[in-house]
């Protein structure tokens, strides 16, 4: 069962999961997951953790304490998060060793409140690192406009980022740049490049979903044949980025000073459309230095029917090309796409995160209430 994962492993994709809940530490699937199912990391987000902490028990004898300790909302968020992900960056300790700080990597994301506030979103940076404390930590913070400095600013000063929430090429140029110019003052500052990591996260399946939307509206026969094409085709080309970055004069003078590589990291991988193989942003995305971080679903459809035929993205960028070509012939605009999925990213974001601190608080009300 396990050869697809070991063939995809090989290939030189990390496979990371997209799920973390406290069930899962305290009953052992996340360490069942690392030894039977190639698992070398986690992410995580506030939509996760609002139904980890709904499901279950887990969390009450927390919750009382905090209760009992008066401890405002937005704290007892971030004190039951760096938990679960204190706890996860243990377990995968070892991954983190073996693979010399590659692997073993666990996200905690910033305040989705204050996505588009820099000096808030280092703040928070800096506390999450510092609470979870841990050196396989990443800390997630949105590819906005206003963030980009936030992520320079945060690995200069050393801390391991997770850049979530890309769309768009442009988008994805920014953020390489960014990590370019915070790994350079980080150098300046005499840091050990080797310790700072960072993954740049490049959602896949909600492109499919937007733009397939639009190509039925349009509803003509070329329109028709374009569906299911743009996800895969954007994200090879974000590959392509990535190594024209990678051979770059800053990226090898900085690599050479012991700079790790931004990895581009797949995420938004499990398949929305039914009609569509359960499988593909895995299968069709394999190429040497990337991360996939899936679904515990699209994990083990992998794991038992997923054809692993080697490298899919070398070659292709051509075709890649040419599929937002005929988009754009048929009439999908690409950049009113990736503007509508980072505004809408944004939002289901920010709401996932507000809905987070509303169910806990009134939790931690009714338990005050109820003492």
């Amino acid at each position: 069962m396990n050869e697809n994962l070991d063939r995809l492993t090989a290939q030189g994709v990390a496979i990371w999961l997209d799920d973390l809940s406290r069930e899962r530490l305290a009953g052992g699937g996340l360490a069942d997951l690392v030894r039977e199912h190639r698992v070398v990391g986690i992410t995580s987000n506030p939509t996760i953790f609002a139904k980890a902490i709904r499901s279950g028990d887990r969390y009450d004898e927390q919750i009382g304490d905090l209760t009992r300790r008066w401890v405002r909302v937005e704290e007892a968020v971030r004190l039951l998060t760096a938990f679960d992900v204190r706890w996860a960056c243990d377990v995968l300790r070892p991954v983190y060793e073996a693979s010399d700080g590659m692997d073993g990597r666990v996200s905690i994301e910033v305040d989705p409140r204050v996505a588009h506030d820099t000096a808030a979103t280092i703040a928070e940076a800096r506390a999450l690192w510092w609470l979870v404390d841990r050196p396989n930590l990443f800390v997630k913070i949105p590819a906005t406009q206003k963030s980009l400095q936030a992520i320079s600013t945060a690995l200069a000063e050393g801390i391991s980022i997770n850049v979530t929430l890309i769309f768009s090429l442009d988008r994805y140029d920014q953020v390489l740049r960014a990590f370019l110019d915070g790994m350079a003052q980080a150098h300046a500052a005499g840091r050990d490049l080797a310790s700072i990591a960072s993954v740049a996260s490049f959602f896949v399946s909600r492109v499919d979903t937007e733009v397939d939307s639009r190509l039925d509206k349009i509803g003509t026969r070329e329109a028709r044949a374009l569906r299911g094409q743009a996800a895969i085709a954007n994200a090879r080309l974000a590959y392509q980025h990535f190594e024209r970055a990678a051979a770059s004069q800053q990226w090898q003078a900085l690599a050479a000073a012991g700079m790790r590589p931004q990895r581009p990291l797949w995420a938004s991988t499990g398949v929305k459309d039914p009609s569509y193989a359960d499988t593909r942003y895995v299968t069709e995305l394999v190429a040497p230095s990337v991360v996939n971080t899936m679904p515990e679903q699209t994990l083990r459809a992998v794991a038992d029917h997923g054809r692993i035929q080697g490298d899919t993205i070398h070659g292709t960028y051509p075709a890649a090309r040419q599929v937002l070509d005929d988009l754009k012939a048929v009439g999908v605009s690409y950049d009113d796409v990736v503007r509508a999925l980072e505004d809408e990213g944004i939002a289901k974001f920010t709401a996932s995160g507000t809905d987070l601190f509303r169910n806990l608080d009134t939790v931690l009300n009714t338990k005050r209430d109820a003492a």
